[in-house]
C-alpha cells in the first residue's frame, strides 16, 4: 500500500503570497498558540502521564487536516498524528451523513481511523469565521484507562483484537452545537476504571483545545482570513523547500535496514516472536520513498501491530526531519504538513506496519520506535555523521490495585537511551525518538501511590565502546507498598541496540520480579497478574550502540567516564586502548598500547 504524505495539495512550492515580515509574525503567532494550550492542558490535568511526562498533543490543522503548527513541549507520537485524528473524523462524519457545526466537540480514538491506539484520545474543535470552517484546534492525551480488560492503558499485552483494547470512539460529538452529549459521558463514567481521574484529563483537553480555537480566530480577524490563509500556505511551502533541500544533498540512491524486534519472547509461536522490521529507502532528487517490504506479517491476535497512518507514518517522518533537519544546524523551522510533501510511504497491506483490521494495535510504542531506529539505520548509510547508532527501546508499566476501597492506576515511562553520534556521546536515561515523555518525579508517585521506589540510578559496566560512546540505560526499582497488580509492554530484550562505524553493539534490557525471596527474570511482555505487598520489579534499561572506533576515543573523555564511575580501568585498556594509572592517564602506555593493535 501507498501512503502518501500530508492530504490535499502535493504540488511543489509556489510563490509567496504574503510578505515575509508578516509571514515571519503569523508563524510566531501560531506556535504561542500551541504552546499556550500545551501548558493550559498540562496545568489543568489530574494525571501524572499529562501534567509531568507531557504524554500529549496539542496543534491546529487548517480545515482538509494539514497541520499548521504543533506545541513543542508535547511528544512527536502525540502531535503528529492529529492531522489523521482530523482525516479520520471527516471521513467518519461525512459516511454518516453529519455535518460540522459551531460548538461542537469531537472526540476520536480509532486507531484505523487516524488514532495512534485507543488509549490516545483526541478532542477536536472546529474553529469557524461566521458560516465557514476554517480549521481545527485539537489536543491528543494518554489516558491512564481507556475500558480495556485488564487495569490501565498500557501493557494489555494479551489483547486478541481491537475490541479487547477498550472504548472505541469513532467521531462521538461529546459536544453538540454548545451542548453536552451527556450519554456519552455517562458511557465513559461507567466503563472506565479511575473514570474521574480519567474524565478530568479529558475535560482539561476539551477546554485547552477550546482555547486555541478561540486564539487562532482572533489571529484570522485581526489579519484577515485571506491573510492568515496564505501565510499558512507560505509556511507550509517553506518547510517543504526545506525538506526537499535537505533530501537533494543526499546521493541518489537505495539505502536497506533490517532490525528486529522480540515480540513474545516466551510465546511457541514462531510467527510472534524474532519479528523483522525492515525499510529500504530511495532518494531520487529532491524526493524520498521508504518502502517497508520485507516486515514481518502481522500478528492477528496480539497488539504489537503498528497503525499505518498515526504511528508507523510519524515514526518514519520523525526520523527523517530529525536527521535531515536537526535543529542545532537549522534552527527552529515551521512544524507544519509541508515537510512531509517530499515523503512517500510504502507499506504492504497485512504486515506489522499496515495491520488489517480488528488487529489489536495498542501496544504499538515499543516496535514502533523499533521502526523509527530501522529508518534511522537505513539513512546511516547516506548521511553518515548525521545519524546516531541504534537505541536502547523503552518500557511501559501499568501499575494498578485497590487503595481503601478506591482503585488506582498508574503508568510509568522507564526511559532508554541514545547512540553515540558524530561529535557526541549517546544521551543517558532518556526517552528516545518519537516518544520524548518526560521521566515521572519519585516524589509525585509516592505521594500518591502505594509504591516506593528503592533505586534510581544509572546501570553500571554496561557502556557500548566507541569513538563516541552508547548512552546507559537507568535501573528502576518499585517496591508495592499493599497488594496490587501490574503488566508491562516492552522489546529489547534479546537483540542489541546496533554500533556503528566500528562502534560496539548496546546492551539489552532487562527485568525481574523479586516476590518473597525469590528473583525471577520476566520477558519484554507481561499480561496482567497480580502482586503482594512487599514484591518488587526491579527494571534494568538498555545501552545505546557505540559510534565509531573506540581505540580513536580521546583518552581524557575515556578518564572521566571511569572517574565517574561508568567504566572500570580494566574496560577503559581492553575496549579503548587507554591506561589509566591512579587518576591519570598514562600516555606513553596508551600510545603504545594502540599502536600494537592490529
Amino acid at each position: 500500500m501507498n501512503h502518501q504524505a500530508g492530504s490535499g495539495r502535493n504540488s511543489k512550492p509556489s510563490n509567496t503570497r504574503v510578505d515575509a515580515i508578516t509571514g515571519a509574525v503569523i508563524q510566531g503567532a501560531l506556535e504561542n498558540i500551541a504552546i499556550e494550550m500545551g501548558h493550559k492542558l498540562m496545568r489543568m490535568s489530574y494525571s501524572s502521564i499529562i501534567r509531568e511526562s507531557e504524554d500529549f498533543g496539542a496543534a491546529l490543522t487548517d480545515a482538509e487536516g494539514r497541520q499548521l503548527c504543533e506545541c513543542k513541549m508535547s511528544t512527536p507520537l502525540q502531535s503528529g498524528p492529529i492531522p489523521g485524528y482530523v482525516r479520520g473524523i471527516l471521513k467518519q462524519l461525512a459516511a454518516r451523513g453529519e455535518t460540522i457545526n459551531p460548538g461542537d466537540v469531537i472526540m476520536h480514538n480509532d486507531p484505523y481511523g487516524g488514532a495512534s491506539h485507543g488509549p490516545d484520545v483526541g478532542f477536536c474543535v472546529p474553529v469557524f469565521d461566521g458560516k465557514d470552517l476554517i480549521g481545527f484546534s485539537v489536543t491528543t492525551a494518554h489516558h491512564l484507562d481507556i475500558g480495556a480488560h485488564t487495569p490501565g492503558s498500557c501493557g494489555i499485552v494479551d489483547a486478541v483484537d481491537t475490541y479487547a483494547e477498550g472504548l472505541q470512539f469513532k467521531a462521538i460529538k461529546v459536544i453538540e452545537g454548545g451542548k453536552k452529549n451527556a450519554m456519552v459521558w455517562h458511557i465513559m463514567r461507567d466503563n472506565i476504571r479511575i473514570s474521574d481521574l480519567v474524565v478530568g484529563d479529558m475535560e482539561a483537553q476539551i477546554a485547552s483545545a477550546q482555547i486555541g480555537a478561540q486564539r487562532f480566530l482572533d489571529l484570522v480577524k485581526r489579519y484577515g482570513k485571506a491573510t492568515v490563509t496564505n501565510a499558512c500556505e507560505d509556511l507550509m511551502d517553506y518547510s517543504e523547500r526545506l525538506m526537499r533541500a535537505a533530501i537533494q544533498e543526499l546521493p541518489d540512491g537505495v539505502y536497506s535496514a533490517t532490525t528486529y524486534i522480540d515480540g513474545f519472547l516466551d510465546d511457541a509461536s514462531a510467527h510472534r516472536r524474532d519479528l523483522p522490521i525492515c525499510a529500504t529507502i530511495t532518494v531520487k532528487g529532491d524526493e524520498m520513498t521508504v518502502d517497508l517490504t520485507g516486515t514481518a506479517p502481522q500478528v492477528s491476535d496480539r497488539p504489537i501491530n503498528m497503525p499505518l497512518e498515526g504511528t508507523v507514518d510519524c515514526a518514519i517522518w520523525l526520523t527523517i526531519r530529525s536527521v535531515l533537519l536537526d535543529t542545532v544546524s537549522y534552527g527552529p523551522i515551521p512544524q507544519n504538513s509541508g515537510l512531509t510533501r517530499p515523503i512517500k510511504i510504502v507499506a504492504p497491506k497485512g504486515c506489522l506496519a499496515n495491520p488489517i483490521f480488528p488487529a489489536p494495535v495498542i501496544a504499538r510504542f515499543c516496535p514502533g520506535n523499533a521502526l523509527a531506529d530501522t529508518v534511522m539505520k537505513a539513512l546511516s548509510q547516506a548521511t553518515p555523521k548525521q545519524v546516531s547508532a541504534g537505541i536502547g527501546n523503552l518500557r511501559v508499566i501499568a501499575f494498578s490495585g485497590d487503595n481503601a476501597g478506591a482503585p488506582w492506576v498508574h503508568m510509568e515511562i522507564l526511559e532508554g537511551s541514545y547512540g553515540g553520534r558524530h561529535g557526541i556521546d549517546g544521551m543517558d536515561a532518556v526517552d528516545t525518538l518519537f516518544a520524548n515523555t518526560r521521566n515521572n518525579p519519585i516524589e509525585d508517585m509516592e505521594s500518591h501511590l502505594p509504591l516506593r521506589v528503592e533505586r534510581y540510578e544509572l546501570r553500571e559496566d554496561v557502556v557500548a565502546p566507541g569513538e563516541w560512546r552508547g548512552g546507559i540505560g537507568s535501573v528502576r526499582e518499585f517496591t508495592y507498598l499493599g497488594d496490587g497488580g501490574f503488566s508491562i509492554e516492552g522489546d529489547g530484550h534479546k537483540f542489541r541496540p546496533w554500533g556503528f562505524g566500528g562502534g560496539t553493539d548496546g546492551q539489552p534490557s532487562r527485568l525481574d520480579q523479586i516476590s518473597a525471596g525469590k528473583t525471577q527474570s520476566m520477558p519484554s511482555k507481561v499480561p496482567y497478574q497480580k502482586a503482594k505487598a512487599g514484591d518488587r520489579l526491579v527494571s534494568y534499561g538498555p545501552s545505546g550502540g557505540g559510534y565509531g572506533d573506540p581505540f580513536k576515543r580521546d583518552p581524557a573523555a575515556v578518564l572521566d567516564n571511569v572517574l565517574d564511575g561508568l567504566i572500570s580501568a580494566e574496560i577503559a585498556k581492553s575496549h579503548y586502548g587507554v591506561v589509566i594509572a591512579g587518576n591519570a592517564v598514562d600516555a606513553a602506555a596508551t600510545a603504545k598500547l594502540r599502536a600494537a593493535r592490529p
